[in-house]
């Protein structure tokens, strides 16, 4: 499998490409963002590893420029920083994972191996669209719209979404959320969760008289008319 590192720290990249040859993967690296969109774009990789601190171009817009194109591929992002706040720009910018600075080798290899699982499962089915409700998603396009009215959203916010579409009138534990959503790698720690269900109530719910997601004290999340 092919991999492009996006690193421009040389003992860093250096490091990650041996690691990567030793466990049969097929490193590339750019040492700046401006090639690493280059070389995303011209190339077909199986997935990316890139810094967030880069020349030329930092690895939020870069991850945005290349999900414009590439929507479907793995993007692990490396960085130093690693409050709530940035893990929450790098997802939202289409990131599928974050490994914090300095990290072991074996983890890396855990979360390269269970994005690249979880991605040969996605299967493009046209047009393709679910429905609760009023509110509707369209899983080729990535449209979403509650009624007559479009709803933009994150990466991340639409694939918490699109699994409490499909998985309605159940409550969702945050362990469930965390395993389907971010892969078992999301810190269940953290605010994310939190966080993540109240951009989703802005977006869907707080224009509307019917509240669609619901919060179970204690137990999780639950997409239903009550």
């Amino acid at each position: 499998m092919n991999i492009l590192i996006i690193e421009d720290d040389l003992r860093v990249a250096e490091l990650l490409q041996r690691g990567l040859a030793e466990q049969s993967f097929v490193p590339a690296i750019a040492y700046d963002g401006h090639s690493g969109v280059k070389l995303a774009l011209q190339n077909d990789y199986d997935l990316i590893i890139t810094d967030i601190i880069l020349p030329k171009l930092d690895g939020i817009d870069l991850c945005r420029q290349i999900r414009q194109t590439k929507p479907d591929i793995p993007i692990i992002m490396l960085t130093a920083l690693g409050t709530t706040d940035d893990k929450i720009e790098g997802f939202d910018a289409g990131a599928d994972d974050y490994l914090v600075k300095p990290f072991e080798m074996r983890e890396l290899f855990v979360r390269i191996r269970a994005l690249l699982k979880r991605n040969s499962r996605v299967v493009n089915q046209v047009g393709f669209v679910i429905r609760y409700a009023d509110l509707e998603m369209n899983l080729n396009t990535k449209r979403v719209k509650r009624g007559n009215q479009e709803i933009s959203l994150t990466p991340k916010e639409f694939k918490l979404l699109e699994y409490m579409m499909l998985n309605p009138e159940r409550v969702l534990s945050r362990v469930e959320i965390a395993e389907k959503v971010w892969d078992t790698h999301f810190d269940t720690g953290t605010n994310f969760m939190n966080v993540y269900i109240n951009y989703l109530r802005k977006k869907i719910d707080r224009e509307f008289e019917q509240k669609l997601i619901h919060t179970k004290s204690g137990m999780g999340f639950m997409l239903n008319l009550e």
